[in-house]
């Protein structure tokens, strides 16, 4: 079973923390591990999906993150 993580912030002290949890959990009040407090909202969270086009461009660059645009693959 794959369950989603979400990124919260506290409005009150803006420590931000990750909740496990199905969608509901996204739209609802979070407490906030620091301060107890429940003025809490979702960020927005990016994520990657890598398939087999992208894994031979990143081995054609030599492992290089930027894709070969700089100079760490040499």
């Amino acid at each position: 079973m794959v369950v989603p993580i979400y990124e919260f912030s506290c409005l009150s002290c803006r420590h931000t923390f990750d909740v496990f949890g199905g969608y509901a959990s996204r739209d609802e009040r979070q407490v906030c591990p620091q301060c107890e407090g429940t003025n809490t909202k979702a960020m927005f969270s990016t994520f990657a999906v890598l398939g087999s086009g992208e894994a031979s461009s990143t081995s054609s660059a030599g492992g290089c993150a930027c894709g070969g645009s700089c100079s760490c693959s040499n």
